[in-house]
């Protein structure tokens, strides 16, 4: 019995050894087979938490560049408002000045379609029409929310040939920069969406971690107290045992004198 209990001690003592070296209570099943398998259920749980959060911070990205084009196209689009205004006074201006003004409408619608088609994030359009709804995996299980992108095309916008030396409608205009107004109002929504599901789940991961923490992880300064106490009762019991040893020759021997 001695002899197992022997065996016992030194195995304990070896698995907070190992404990200690590791800074974990649970380095395998044979420490604690269900907090193991709990821990590696958070450990999935905080990863798929962090990583909603990177492809929520993606989304924003391509917010924030799909925002930042369309408010240069919206500066395009006050300009030409300006000159079809200033086209549309007749009384000081004829058909040669309205030709020189067309050139910089020309010029800026040009520069209208070359943004709708060339903005991109990773490669992908944003302005075109051609990016669709797109899902942000944002929680656990793979789905999120979805991201919408505006065509922001001449054609869409209805500014497709528009001509100051022709008989143009300056409605168009209005309604153009009408469209793009509610197209960042509506990308702003999304981002504060997003911003709050990447602030969930931020915190969230974090709770996770602290959870894992407190299963997994080992209270050092606890462990060597207690494994100072193990090794205290472990002499004392030696000693004990010898002491009982000792008694007992002691008292075999007396009988033999008699």
């Amino acid at each position: 019995m001695a002899a197992i209990q022997g065996v016992g001690s030194y195995a304990s003592s070896s698995n907070i050894y190992g404990q200690i070296a590791s800074g974990k209570r649970i380095n395998s099943a044979a420490d604690d087979a269900a907090g193991l398998a709990i821990a590696g259920k958070l450990e999935k749980e905080d990863r798929g938490l962090t990583q909603g959060a990177e492809n929520a911070q993606e989304g924003i990205s391509a917010i924030n560049i799909a925002d930042g084009a369309l408010d240069q196209i919206n500066d395009s689009l006050s300009r030409i408002y300006e000159l079809s205004l200033k086209a549309s006074n007749t009384f000081m201006y004829g058909d040669e000045e309205r030709g020189y003004m067309q050139e910089e409408v020309a010029g800026l619608l040009k520069g209208i379609e070359d943004i709708a088609s060339r903005t991109n994030y990773n490669e992908k359009n944003l302005l075109d029409g051609s990016a669709g709804d797109m899902e942000i995996a944002t929680k656990t299980d793979g789905t999120g929310e979805m991201l919408r992108m505006p065509d922001s095309t001449l054609a869409s916008l209805g500014l497709d040939g528009y001509d100051l030396t022709g008989d143009f409608d300056i409605s168009k205009v209005t309604d153009a920069m009408k469209s793009i107004v509610g197209s960042r109002s509506d990308l702003g929504a999304q981002s504060v969406s997003l911003a709050y599901t990447k602030n969930y789940n931020q915190l969230a991961s974090e709770n996770t971690l602290s959870s894992r923490s407190k299963l997994e992880d080992l209270d050092i300064p606890q462990a060597i107290s207690d494994k100072k106490k193990k090794e205290l009762l472990m002499n004392y019991s030696l000693m004990m045992q010898k002491k009982r040893q000792e008694d007992e020759e002691r008292r075999a021997n007396a009988m033999f004198q008699f």
